[in-house]
């Protein structure tokens, strides 16, 4: 199974060519494949009243610093691509050489202005597209439109940043791309080895700890859950340096 790691800039750049080339350097560092950023209009997505508006207003990204970016990018051997949320975004980002386009939960909804025009030229662009639908949306009406593409659609829960406990795991390996907003590194590399092995895997709930953990069925020693006839082994997640099957002291009753 190939997979593609893209490392979200977003707007932690925050407006500054020199962080932007750090950050990029790093992200190649540690092994991404693909840098993200995202071109928007601040106006026509927030409002000024918006607690954020100046770090916002600043990581607006200007095609004349997204073209500096993508060389820059190209010179570390590190893919350049973007969420963008208006169609003369679009345009330019093609006419630079992006091979693949994001869409955005937000831009799902097809409540901001040119949503759907958005959606309709990249689908034009005839590009690889990623798209979350963590905020809702028509999938149909989605797939429709990319018709005509190769799509990946991403698990993605719009929580910023997201509770581990609240990833549906059974949920996620039906997807075949993963966006992915808690702390750390650990939901993608599950993620990933999830689907590469394709585990037969279960959430267990305990009240008394209100708590979750994965359950996996594999050949393994420990605690175990049974359900449907089958063992399913517990494998903390949440916490680092748990083999499969070892509790941590304080969640060690299997009956709650």
């Amino acid at each position: 199974m190939k997979v593609l790691i893209v490392a979200e800039i977003g707007s932690n750049w925050e407006g500054s060519y020199t962080r932007a080339k750090k950050i990029i350097q790093e992200c190649k560092k540690a092994g991404a494949n693909a840098v993200k950023f995202q071109m928007w209009k601040a106006e026509e997505l927030y409002n000024k009243s918006h607690p954020n508006w100046n770090e916002i207003k600043r990581s607006e990204l200007s095609f004349q610093m997204a073209k500096k970016l993508k060389e820059f990018s190209d010179k570390q051997k590190i893919e350049f691509f973007c969420s963008a949320f208006y169609p003369d975004g679009v345009k330019f980002l093609i006419s630079i050489g992006v091979k693949k386009f994001k869409i955005a939960s937000r831009t799902c909804m097809l409540t901001d202005p040119n949503s759907l025009e958005v959606l309709q030229e990249k689908a034009r662009s005839k590009k690889e597209i990623f798209i979350s639908m963590g905020m809702g949306g028509n999938k149909k009406k989605i797939l429709k439109i990319f018709e005509n593409n190769k799509t990946t659609f991403c698990y993605c829960i719009s929580d910023y940043p997201l509770n581990f406990d609240k990833i549906n795991w059974i949920d996620a390996v039906k997807y075949d791309g993963f966006s992915d907003h808690t702390m750390g590194i650990v939901a993608p590399i599950l993620f990933t080895l999830l689907k590469k092995f394709n585990y037969d895997v279960v959430i267990l709930n305990s009240d008394l700890y209100t708590h979750s953990m994965l359950g996996i069925n594999v050949p393994s020693r420990g605690k175990y859950k049974l359900v449907n006839g089958k063992k399913y082994f517990f494998c903390e997640t949440t916490a680092q340096g748990w083999k499969i099957g070892v509790l941590p002291p304080n969640t060690q009753n299997i009956s709650k």
